[in-house]
């Protein structure tokens, strides 16, 4: 079964991340691409109406995954598994540091 979740820049979303049979694909939305200056979400997921896929997670998303003590923290309190980098992923970075963040498919919008 496929997981999503939905990529936010700043408060806009900006597209979703799929996961789904050994592949990981990411699209920005229609809505994103003809907003007002739309900005990519990394250097390597430049704006594009394609789909990107990738094997294993985007490198890009696997960096918003806290490290260290927070990852520890996200392991025990929620139960989260340290390989399943899709679930840490949407369970840890709701609040990054960055413009970037993400929200499993079931979470309600931004504000």
């Amino acid at each position: 079964m496929a997981r999503q979740a939905k990529i936010y820049y700043q408060n806009q979303l900006a597209g979703y991340l799929t996961e789904g049979d050994g592949v990981f694909i990411y699209h920005y939305t229609e809505e994103y691409l003809d907003s007002t200056e739309p900005k990519p979400i990394s250097l390597t997921i430049p704006l594009s109406s394609q789909t990107y896929e990738s094997k294993v997670l985007f490198p890009f998303f696997d960096g918003l995954i806290p490290e260290g003590w927070l990852l520890e923290i996200g392991e025990k309190h929620w139960k989260l598994n340290p390989r399943d980098r899709f679930e840490l992923l949407i369970n840890l970075c709701r609040d990054t540091i960055g413009a970037v963040s993400v929200y499993p498919m079931e979470a309600e919008e931004n504000g």
